[in-house]
């Protein structure tokens, strides 16, 4: 196989309802020796574009609409390119629309230029992420499964070709995805996780966007056990 997986971990700080937190994300880059698609970039755009060199980045996919995601985007898609046109498009579940919105809203206001302050207002994803749509990179097809809980517009992806999973922050090892154990929707999010694993090889590899990765098998055993957890969240 053509296509390989390579990982960059990067570390910050992510405010969420008024609560700050320290945070490790995954960014994962699937591609060949000529092109890419990025996966999660987070908190450090150059460690990333460092990692994928002078390859054509494809696509920047989006898992969720968090700030630390946000962040580094435009620059990731960019990689360097001044002109627009050649940027790469970012892709994103419209579900996570609000969140786009809200923070480019709130970068547009600390903008003294009136030209960039609309531009930002009015900046859009490329690619709107469907529930079943598919991105081929290299041999490789990079499958989105709609997983809302964690954000209502979280999204996984599986390529069967590669054996993998990348679960985003909807599942993490052994416990469902999380920022600093806050959880937006966490009966949702377990609805989707149980959907989205019980079909699936239990084999298979999970990436996930924190912390280190494991097997559909092991989080499927570990699943039900969960509902304890979203009673707690639910108190």
């Amino acid at each position: 196989m053509d296509a390989r997986i390579e990982q960059v971990t990067t570390s910050g700080k992510l405010t969420l309802d008024d609560t700050e937190h320290d945070v490790e994300s995954n960014t994962y880059i699937v591609g060949n020796e000529s092109e890419v698609i990025v996966i999660d970039p987070a908190f450090d755009a150059e460690a990333v574009l460092e990692k994928v060199a002078d390859r054509e980045i494809l696509a920047v996919l989006l898992t969720d609409a968090n700030e630390h995601r946000l962040s580094v985007v435009l620059e990731v898609a960019a990689a360097g390119e001044e002109d627009e046109d050649y940027w790469a498009p970012i892709a994103l579940h419209r579900a996570d629309r609000l969140l786009w919105r809200d923070y480019f809203g709130r970068l547009a206001k600390e903008e003294d230029d009136e030209d960039d302050a609309k531009a930002l207002r009015s900046l859009e994803p490329d690619i709107w992420l469907e529930d079943g749509g598919v991105f081929e990179i290299a041999d490789a097809q990079l499958e989105i499964v709609h997983t809302p809980g964690h954000t209502p517009g979280s999204v996984s992806v599986i390529s069967e070709q590669l054996g993998v999973l990348f679960s985003g922050d909807t599942l993490h090892r052994g416990r469902p995805g999380s920022i600093g154990g806050e959880y937006e929707d966490l009966r949702k999010q377990l609805n989707s996780i149980g959907a989205l694993i019980t079909p699936l090889p239990k084999d298979l590899r999970v990436l996930p966007a924190q912390g280190e990765e494991t097997t559909v098998g092991d989080e499927d055993a570990r699943w039900e056990t969960w509902g304890a957890l979203a009673r707690e969240n639910d108190e």
